[in-house]
């Protein structure tokens, strides 16, 4: 089914291999993610998380194969969201929150597909919801998280630069601040106050803002601990360019800190 444009969210292609099966959606943004995201999908496979949430894939136009159907079905994906617009994370996760909300989930958890995250964690952010929780950062960094491999350098920015600044902008301590794997209400998603659907939110901007906008309002935020492993050598399976998308993420940073990004 193709969902057009509208103020907000780009146009997308759905494709639902079940109906909706759980009060909660894991929506799991890729782009090219090769069998990176099967072998993530496995894990939650054998770790029964389809038993918990619907698993649906929010995919930026890949062309690798990774998409196909009778593999998604295999591996117990509810549905596949194809993004056929202008955009890149912000615009896959926009389309993904405006799909759950149309469904009628009572929350979203988001997860990278490069097979990075402890998928495993589901049904933690999943009881921190049902506590009336409305924004749960996963953690490498506190006690109980595990931090594999990671790069020198994204450890010290995210420990010296990210986390200090969103914590501050946020008035509440965050400690893994890039880190996507998060879960949302949907009370929180569909606050007036918030506004995820907004044309502003291309890139990760909608990532920075969510960090911060839940304690703004006095909602209930808090951080579980998760595991991040990097793999041990070869290329680090990241979207962000070293200079140019470096740069643009501290634009994003400092523009959320004087809260460019408010309704």
């Amino acid at each position: 089914m193709i969902y057009e444009k509208k103020p907000g969210v780009p146009q997308y292609e759905a494709t639902e291999y079940n109906t909706k099966t759980k009060d909660y959606v894991v929506l799991i943004p890729i782009i090219n993610e090769g069998d990176r995201i099967h072998k993530e999908l496995q894990r939650a496979m054998d770790t029964h998380v389809s038993d918990v949430a619907d698993i649906v894939i929010c995919d930026g136009g890949s062309t690798d194969g990774c998409t196909d159907e009778t593999i998604l079905r295999s591996l117990e994906v509810n549905a596949l969201l194809v993004k056929r617009d202008t955009g890149k994370q912000g615009a896959q996760l926009r389309m993904g929150f405006s799909w759950a909300m149309e469904r009628g989930y009572k929350g979203v958890i988001t997860v990278d597909g490069n097979n990075k995250d402890s998928i495993e964690d589901v049904p933690r952010f999943i009881d921190k919801l049902e506590e009336g929780y409305d924004l749960i950062q996963g953690s490498r960094f506190i006690k109980g998280g595990v931090a594999i491999n990671t790069p020198f350098i994204r450890n010290v920015s995210v420990r010296l630069i990210h986390a200090p600044v969103i914590s501050l902008t946020a008035g509440q301590r965050f400690t893994d601040t890039t880190n996507a794997y998060r879960g949302y209400s949907m009370r929180y998603l569909t606050d007036e106050r918030v506004q995820p659907l907004r044309d502003i939110f291309m890139t990760y901007e909608l990532l920075a803002y969510l960090s911060v906008r839940a304690s703004q309002l006095g909602m209930k935020a808090c951080e579980i601990p998760v595991t991040r492993a990097y793999p041990a050598k070869g290329k680090t399976p990241t979207k962000i360019s070293f200079f140019k998308g470096n740069s643009e993420l501290m634009k994003i940073l400092f523009n959320n800190l004087f809260r460019k990004y408010n309704p």
